[in-house]
């Protein structure tokens, strides 16, 4: 059974950076491909990122140029480094796995000054 843990999010100020953490257990992200998405409040949950299984990778582009998806196999963790972050940043992000599909518990990431 897939589990995922996210952790890493907080409140942070316009400009700055943060690195959120996806744990996983019950898969093998090496050959899974992964996924970040965000879900502000009022609004649907929208994708930011994805990485293959070939280690190929796509962002939305509300964020490209500035978020970096990345996995350490070793570790079965899935990264999202989050730079120039903006208010409209402020969301819950929540890790995904397509094979099997599971989905975190989110992690609040708050863009303010």
């Amino acid at each position: 059974q897939v589990r995922l843990v996210e952790s890493g999010g907080g409140l942070v100020q316009p400009g700055g950076s943060l690195r959120l953490s996806c744990a996983a257990s019950g898969i093998t992200i090496r050959d899974n491909t992964m996924a970040w998405y965000r879900q502000a409040p009022g609004k649907q949950r929208e994708w930011v990122a994805i990485l293959g299984s070939a280690g190929t990778t796509n962002y939305g582009d509300a964020v490209k140029g500035r978020f970096t998806i990345s996995r350490d196999s070793a570790k079965r963790t899935v990264y999202l480094q989050m730079n120039s972050l903006k208010p409209e940043d402020t969301a819950v992000y929540y890790c995904k796995s397509y094979d099997p599909l599971g989905w975190g518990q989110g992690t609040q990431v708050t863009v303010s000054s």
